[in-house]
């Protein structure tokens, strides 16, 4: 499987937008999960929002709901993540993740669930 490749990472101030973009050939060509997961330094990484692939679920954590929005672009091979009013605790390392099941809401928060990681993009919010 090809490497899931992230971009759109940056500086931002406090109520910012920014979209983060996750190449991804290949793992649209079939119906899996796909998602996005961030760390920062010192904590565990946490599941932020995932979808499957053929539209039916998305999840969101609670601390990101109606402010990202998880999307693709199934032609382009793309996943994105548009995140709006940034806070400073959204700060950290995003990383795309994909795996080749359908999600699920009991287990899209695991981190042992995924099959594959991007390197990650930094996101850093300023208060």
């Amino acid at each position: 499987q090809a490497q899931l490749i992230e971009s759109g990472g940056g500086s931002v101030p406090f109520g910012g937008s920014l979209t983060l973009s996750c190449s991804a050939p290949g793992y649209f060509e079939k119906n899996g999960c796909m998602g996005w997961w961030r760390q920062t330094p010192g904590k565990n990484r946490e599941a932020v929002a995932a979808r499957d692939t053929d539209y039916i679920r998305t999840f969101y954590t609670d601390s990101v709901k109606g402010r990202f929005t998880i999307s693709q672009d199934t032609a382009k091979a793309m996943l994105y993540l548009q995140m709006n009013s940034l806070k400073p605790e959204d700060s950290a390392t995003y990383y795309c993740v994909a795996d080749p099941r359908d999600c699920y809401s009991g287990s899209w928060k695991r981190e042992d669930v995924w099959m594959h990681w991007g390197q990650g993009t930094q996101v850093t919010v300023s208060s």
